[in-house]
């Protein structure tokens, strides 16, 4: 087991981050409305009592016991938030015990008393939806209106779930002889340890939260160090509306000692994750020691096959919402638009002037349409993406630099003649980077599409309706947005084939990841 808990604190190092960071060259430009509306803001969130700075650990809000703390900042700004405890193996297996000691209890309540209690929380959730978008702006840098898109997105998994709690059906099985009767039922899988990325801090949660408590399961949730506090802010108003404590904890931390405790542990019974393909594949290991049920949503790297028929505007739409959107940051990301031949110049044309419109800022200023990047690792990346396309023949079309904004902020940018030996067409960008790449027909479209080791999302633009049957098909991936970009839904099943994870999330589907069969024979029933 020693051997095992330094393997796993090894493999588990590569998701160790921490939210403070040096001032990048040229410092941080903030205006004095920038610094007032964050002000304003936090001044909102404390008094509506959402900005907290703990853990949740049954009904105690917990400090880490040896008092370490890390700052969580405001990406766009560098204005402190919060200190949140920076927890490990210790109060991540109290969390444990806790969740083990609530299972009982949670999972024998009827799931009409679980789905009311999902209910309220749900209205929690859409009353409080302003403040919580202002919170997750302030900690995640996405602008306003997107923030409290994304309050209302988490809130629908909540609502699904609350509704398909009284949907969890069992089967009999016509049985071969007169004597016996079979039966399937399907009961929870038990604890569950769940580790959430910052791109999405509160759909992230509950997408995972909401149908592990529909099940009758309890949860342990890690959320990224970059962004607790949403999830900390919600859990709060988890407990207001009811659910029990101990059936949704929140532990906050160090990663490959929440991840180690997570993973040796017995009495964890899943381990559910969205993050990296390299990470998950390292939960993947650890989790076979003790064969734990696993669900990952992993990297993506997504292609959008614009063909010659598409139509123009929908599709320089279409685009611009699956590239743009949280700043290139989410897993569905386009991340390399293929074009074909006799469209390419007009297309090209016309979505970098749709792409030179975007408005760069504060999340918190009216009519900012992007945000800054995470960190300055984001940044990094990007330029280094950039750099290595032009290096090797890409023209930019527009940006291709940091924004003058400085600090985490990058210009949204569009890159012309790239080609597959570029660093972008095999790699994630994770940020305002659209390649456009060219095709000359159907077949090369598709074997460009999925020459990748990734299969999460894709998209294609085409009129031809059996055109677009047939890509469709072709594609090697869990989902397909036709002529749409935004094809993200709690209502349809999430996920990917190939390195892009394991399972799906959303949808009555979702739901299945959380439940267990058993087979339960009932011999000599035969009338005597």
């Amino acid at each position: 087991m020693l051997l095992f808990s330094r393997r796993v604190s090894r493999v588990l190092a590569a998701v160790s981050v921490h939210s403070k960071f040096a001032t990048p060259p040229g410092g941080i430009k903030m205006s004095t409305k920038a610094h007032s509306d964050s002000q304003e803001a936090t001044k909102k969130l404390r008094d509506a009592g959402l900005l907290l700075s703990r853990a949740l650990i049954g009904d105690k809000w917990c400090e880490a016991f040896d008092g370490r703390t890390i700052t969580v900042s405001n990406p766009a700004t560098g204005e402190f938030l919060a200190d949140v405890p920076f927890m490990g193996r210790k109060e991540t297996e109290l969390a444990i015990t806790v969740a083990n000691e609530a299972f009982p209890v949670w999972s024998q309540k009827t799931t009409a008393e679980r789905s009311k209690l999902l209910r309220n929380w749900f209205d929690l959730l859409i009353e409080h939806k302003e403040e919580l978008g202002r919170l997750m702006t302030l900690e995640q840098g996405k602008p306003l209106k997107e923030a409290i898109g994304e309050i209302v997105y988490a809130a629908g998994f909540v609502e699904l779930y609350a509704e398909e709690a009284k949907r969890i059906y069992g089967e009999i099985i016509p049985a071969a002889t007169h004597d016996k009767r079979l039966i399937v039922l399907r009961q929870p899988v038990g604890v569950v340890g769940a580790i959430t990325p910052w791109n999405f801090p509160l759909a992230m949660i509950t997408r995972k939260v909401a149908p592990a408590l529909a099940a009758g399961c309890t949860i342990i949730v890690k959320p990224s160090e970059f962004t607790p506090l949403s999830a900390v802010a919600a859990a709060k108003l988890a407990l207001q509306a009811g659910i029990p404590p101990g059936v949704l904890n929140i532990v906050i931390g160090d990663a490959p000692q929440i991840g180690g405790a997570l993973l040796e542990s017995t009495k964890v019974r899943k381990i559910t994750f969205t993050g990296s393909t390299q990470v998950g594949k390292k939960l993947m290991e650890g989790s076979a020691a003790t064969v734990k049920k696993v669900s990952l949503e992993l990297g993506g790297n997504a292609p959008c096959i614009i063909f010659d028929d598409a139509n123009i505007e929908v599709a320089v739409r279409g685009a611009l919402a699956a590239k743009y959107r949280n700043s290139g940051q989410t897993c569905v990301c386009i991340n390399r638009i293929l074009v074909q031949d006799g469209i390419y110049e007009e297309f090209a044309k016309a979505f970098a002037q749709a792409v030179s419109g975007l408005h760069v800022g504060n999340g918190l200023e009216e009519g900012v349409t992007q945000g800054p990047l995470i960190n300055p690792a984001a940044v990094a990346k990007v330029v280094s993406h950039v750099e290595d396309a032009v290096a090797k023949g890409a023209r930019v079309l527009v940006g291709g630099k940091t924004h003058s904004l400085g600090r985490t902020f990058y210009e949204p940018t569009v890159l012309a003649d790239t080609t597959p030996d570029m660093k972008i067409f095999c790699e994630e960008v994770f940020g305002p980077v659209a390649p456009l790449f060219r095709f000359k027909d159907e077949k090369e479209a598709v074997r460009l599409a999925n020459d990748t080791h990734f299969g999460l999302a894709s998209y294609v633009f085409t009129e031809n309706i059996s055109r677009a049957w047939r890509v469709a098909e072709a594609l090697e991936y869990g989902m397909v947005g036709l002529n749409e970009g935004l094809i993200s839904t709690e209502v349809a099943p999430f996920g990917g084939v190939k390195q892009s994870g394991l399972g799906r999330e959303g949808s009555k589907y979702g739901l299945d990841e959380y439940l267990e069969m058993k087979y339960v024979c009932f011999g000599n029933m035969a009338s005597s």
